[in-house]
């Protein structure tokens, strides 16, 4: 999955596949954005950004759903055999049409897990409303023991993003012994280091700025001399987005 930065995609940004981050319209499984304001031609016919990122939903992903069913059970917490109903209920078929395109299973059986999948909306919806009343919660908590806030594309769904504050404090110092603002001792192999280090390099980035690679790369060479490696999993791990020839990079 891809996106702006952000910490939770909402319900309503799922259902429409895309997200707003400033004047951008950004997609949520890919890298593609539009910007609001901006014309953009989809055949013979110009038309406005929301448009124009429904369309690349229709033609690059089939669908939202289609999209978001090819997240796989790591996305949606969802089985092989239960995303595979969903997309047959999506396209419209009956309980007998779906009989032999799930092996053959009974009528039964369908129905079940038809009535699974319900229960799982019940209990989810349940769920971001347990999750919503603790984030109100203004009982004091111990700051270093709270999850440190990661913006990105990937940070959303992907259990290396899960630092607290403790344990990016403790990192940072170790691996940038001159300093925050300092260059990096090493980079590191674990991948909680490894993300903990890239969050704090985006921090040197203006997100309201586009950068060359050379611009890119000075920067990351305030850090290591190893740019090309630096410059590499910014990119892969969503904290710098980059058009397709490289010309130009952004803050995600």
């Amino acid at each position: 999955m891809t996106g702006p930065a952000r910490d939770i995609i909402t319900a309503e940004e799922w259902t429409a596949g895309y997200t707003a981050d400033g004047d951008r319209l950004v997609c949520l499984f890919c890298d593609h954005a539009v910007t609001r304001g901006h014309v953009y031609r989809l055949g013979q016919d110009l038309v406005e950004a929301g448009l124009a990122m429904r369309r690349h939903l229709e033609q690059a992903h089939g669908s939202v759903v289609t999209a978001l069913l090819a997240l796989g059970k790591k996305g949606t917490g969802l089985s092989d055999t239960q995303r595979a109903v969903l997309a047959h209920m999506h396209a419209g078929r009956s309980d007998r049409e779906m009989q032999p395109l799930l092996g053959g299973v009974s009528l039964s059986t369908i129905r079940n897990h038809r009535f699974a999948l319900r229960e799982k909306a019940r209990q989810a919806r349940a769920f971001v409303a347990l999750m919503t009343l603790l984030e109100r919660d203004d009982r004091p908590r111990e700051p270093q023991s709270e999850f440190i806030e990661i913006p990105g594309r990937k940070a959303a769904d992907d259990e290396r993003f899960a630092i607290t504050r403790a344990e990016y404090d403790r990192i940072i110092r170790t691996l940038f012994p001159e300093g925050p603002d300092g260059p990096l001792a090493s980079f590191p192999s674990k991948e909680k280091r490894k993300v903990a280090v890239l969050v704090h390099l985006r921090r040197r980035f203006d997100p309201a700025r586009r950068y060359t690679q050379k611009e890119v790369d000075a920067i990351l060479a305030t850090a290591s001399g190893d740019t090309s490696t630096l410059r590499r999993f910014m990119v892969d791990y969503g904290f710098l987005g980059r058009t397709r020839d490289g010309a130009e990079y952004w803050v995600e």
